[in-house]
């Protein structure tokens, strides 16, 4: 066929080589706000380091390969013998090495840990989400097991270390180790209190046989994994080494790999546990509370990790409107199209703001911030991460139908942008949560009155959604029912006022008269028509200001 009749015009070039942190406004002055003077220059030039990576063809070019090549299962050597082993493609462990090398599993222990690792692991995540699982459960693990001074001795310095090794072998005698997470049984899911996986102990203090199963097991290639098992004094959490200090392996039967919607890089398994190892963390009959903190630090992950994907299907939205052309100008000078994207652009730039104030609360570290996270955490979880999924798909529409073919990254985000909302507990189980902390812990109400109460009489629409959220609180008739509503509006008006103190007045006033005054429709791009939205979307276009 002749040249001529296939001239390519029009087309946008590949959103790549740039600074994923540098370029996000909101993030790069999140961080700003979060962090120590004495350590900021330092944390920037850590996030850019690992912005310009995730920018990269390259990386971008791994999570691809990684996402188009999934994890296989080898249960059997070629002698017949059980290895229960999985197999990853090398752009995987690649991905991984990178973000354990830049202290994604490592915030408990370093001065301003929890917003450099939240920057890091939202910046990162852009490039390929499937295996922040892994790095997530590692980094969540360490509160859970600083109930055993003796088991954090050992295994802590592994976690936090900036070293990935790959391969099964003992924990002690490799640099850095990964942890996974089993606590979800077939017949019980959510309901971990009905597991029935037995812990018998045996002579040893601490030391017991687990017979029994878990439906989800992350990560099944990790070094360790913190369990749920029913022991003689009831549900109690253990640590289970894959590999046992004299090399033999643990019984850690792999029965199969899960088919899943997303996450595709990333293998989730069914296991089976039979005479198996393990050593008890915390007291027995305590097992949801000794591993609720790492519960809590996973879901705000599943916040960041949602954010992520809503900034990167944002950026790539802004950046193919602005070269795409259609009826005689660019998409993005088109009013109605600018209105999508400005719409788009708030509510990711709330996620962020958010998702960096929780972290900090982290960092803080007083009881005020702590009760504040146990009712925030939860609303936040519920909210952000079901807004992730509209967005992206609507995002995806921006790019038309060069955004359902797969060369454009766009649906790898489409799938993966439900997981987050899924896992850690659903949206029901997060709403009640958020209802369990106002019934039993008056603090955390307390503290989360007074976060909202900062930027009250900055904006009549922020105060009006105040009041209807305290009215809403004072009326316990049908409160379970109404449960998702108020988790719903707890988080919004904790975004508004978040922006309303920290963000540009345009962005404040467009989120403010959209979200908390009702001046909008139920879709996106419905935005009043008299706000400033080209400034909104020029804030959240991925080039460097």
């Amino acid at each position: 066929m002749a040249a001529t009749t296939h001239t390519v015009s029009n087309q946008v070039p590949p959103l790549t080589g740039y600074d994923v942190f540098a370029t996000d406004r909101a993030l790069f002055e999140a961080v700003q706000r979060h962090t120590s003077p004495e350590l900021l220059a330092g944390v920037r030039g850590e996030l850019g380091e690992l912005g310009r990576a995730a920018g990269s063809a390259q990386v971008q070019e791994w999570g691809a390969q990684a996402n188009a090549n999934p994890p296989v299962l080898r249960s059997h050597d070629r002698y017949g013998h059980r290895i229960d082993e999985v197999e990853f493609h090398p752009a995987w462990h690649r991905l991984l090495g990178h973000a354990v090398g830049a202290g994604l599993t490592n915030a408990w222990g370093r001065p301003g840990g929890h917003v450099r690792r939240a920057a890091g692991f939202l910046v990162w995540t852009q490039a390929e989400a499937g295996h922040g699982c892994p790095l997530s459960m590692t980094h969540a693990a360490v509160p859970a097991l600083r109930t055993d001074p003796e088991l954090a001795a050992a295994w802590e310095p592994l976690l936090t270390s900036p070293v990935y090794e790959r391969g099964l072998r003992p924990a002690g005698r490799k640099a850095g180790a990964l942890l996974g997470m089993g606590m979800t049984e077939k017949q019980g899911g959510t309901d971990v209190r009905a597991n029935t996986t037995r812990a018998e102990p045996l002579a040893a203090a601490g030391e017991y046989l687990l017979t029994g199963h878990k439906w989800f097991c992350s990560a099944p290639m990790s070094d360790g994994f913190l369990v749920l098992a029913q022991a003689p004094g009831g549900l109690t959490c253990f640590l289970l080494p894959r590999v046992l200090p004299d090399g033999t392996r643990n019984p850690f039967a792999i029965q199969r790999l899960k088919d899943k919607l997303g996450n595709r890089s990333n293998a989730s398994a069914e296991v089976e546990f039979d005479g198996t190892w393990a050593r008890r963390v915390g007291e027995e009959g305590r097992g949801v509370r000794t591993i609720i903190e790492m519960v809590a630090a996973t879901r705000l992950d599943c916040v960041v990790g949602s954010a992520a994907l809503m900034r990167q299907a944002v950026a790539q939205a802004i950046h193919h409107c602005t070269y795409r052309s259609a009826f005689g100008g660019v998409l993005i000078e088109k009013p109605l199209m600018r209105n999508v994207l400005a719409d788009l652009a708030l509510e990711s730039e709330a996620a962020t703001v958010l998702a960096m104030r929780l972290a900090a609360a982290y960092d803080d570290g007083s009881d005020g911030e702590l009760a504040f996270l146990r009712i925030a955490v939860p609303a936040a979880k519920y909210w952000v991460t079901k807004r992730c999924t509209p967005l992206v798909g609507e995002a995806l529409e921006c790019l038309g139908g060069n955004g359902y073919v797969e060369e454009s990254g766009m649906p790898r985000l489409l799938r993966e942008a439900p997981l987050n909302s899924i896992w850690e507990g659903a949206g029901n189980v997060q709403a009640l949560d958020v209802l369990r902390a106002l019934q039993r812990e008056p603090m955390a109400l307390n503290a989360f009155l007074q976060e909202v109460g900062r930027a009250r009489g900055a904006d009549h629409r922020l105060d009006g959604a105040i009041r209807d959220m305290l009215t809403e609180l004072a009326d316990l008739d049908g409160i379970e029912a109404r449960a998702r509503r108020l988790a719903e509006r707890m988080a919004l008006v904790l975004q508004g006022s978040l922006l309303v103190r920290w963000a540009p007045p345009e962005v404040a006033d467009a989120f403010c008269a959209s979200r908390l005054g009702g001046d909008r429709g139920a879709g996106f791009g419905t935005l009043p028509h008299t706000l400033d939205l080209a400034s909104v979307v020029e804030r959240a276009r991925p080039v460097a200001h």
